[in-house]
């Protein structure tokens, strides 16, 4: 009888660890799999307006690097290559300087190869206007070449939050829809409906407002790096000009070879 009663107290007790290992197993399975589906399900909740969305998110990321690396100092004034300009046009050698701007392309050596082809020693003031002239439209163009992609920023931040909001649209009828289709009794009947609505609207907001402040920082950005440029430009042009109208003048063979 003793034993009897033995084994039934220990076929209870597994019994017992087995089903709350059961429970517990599946309470665990559960807690997990709200976990993981956390963040992927909403994505998943918010609809066709994700892949749009997505594809306008990895436009923004690559639009972030291509004009962080645009608008480096180093793309627009090399180090070291402002002195020696210098040294060349004040010995008014212009084939060095332009051998110096080939070597080392930037935003400012390339404006002056343009900008020096213009140059004629043989001139009291070198053909300054000229050389000024072609300066600035130059720089306009790279100006332009670099500030279109920023531009594009600004653009990712108009059209993200205009999808999301085509998204919430679209989420609002089909919750009217299922209004219509089961009646109000049912709120959970909403929940996927309204969930594409909200979803769509935060992830169109969450792309639309770091392209907004990206597009102010690279635009202030560039335009300072443009008119440091500009004003580097100015002074090597200037050394220029003070030695073709105070230095020796230039011989006729140097005269016919930079016109």
């Amino acid at each position: 009888m003793n034993n009897l009663n033995l084994k039934n107290l220990l076929t209870g007790t597994v019994l017992g660890l087995l089903s709350a290992t059961t429970v517990f197993g599946q309470e665990a399975a559960e807690a997990t799999t709200a976990q993981d589906t956390s963040l992927f399900g909403l994505l998943q909740q918010g609809g066709w307006a994700m892949y749009p969305l997505g594809l306008t998110a990895l436009f923004m990321f690559f639009l972030i690097f291509y004009c962080w690396k645009e608008t480096v100092a180093s793309r627009f004034n090399p180090p070291g290559v402002t002195s020696a300009l210098s040294d060349s046009l004040a010995a008014r050698d212009l084939q060095k300087a332009s051998s110096l701007c080939q070597s080392t392309p930037s935003v400012l050596t390339r404006c002056l190869t343009s900008s020096l082809s213009k140059a004629r020693p043989e001139k009291a003031d070198g053909n300054k206007e000229k050389i000024e002239a072609t300066f600035m439209d130059s720089i306009e163009g790279e100006d332009g070449a670099i500030g279109q992609w920023i531009n594009y920023l600004n653009v990712v931040a108009a059209v993200a939050p205009m999808i999301g909001l085509l998204g919430t649209v679209s989420g609002m009828i089909s919750a009217f829809q299922t209004i219509g289709q089961v009646g109000m009794g049912d709120p959970s009947a909403l929940a996927g409906d309204i969930g594409e609505a909200l979803i769509t609207t935060a992830t169109g907001l969450t792309i639309g407002i770091p392209a907004m402040i990206a597009y102010f920082v690279f635009r202030n950005r560039l335009n300072g790096q443009i008119l440091a440029t500009v004003e580097t430009g100015g002074d090597l042009i200037d050394v220029y000009v003070e030695q073709s109208a105070y230095g020796s003048p230039a011989s006729p063979q140097a005269a016919t070879e930079t016109e």
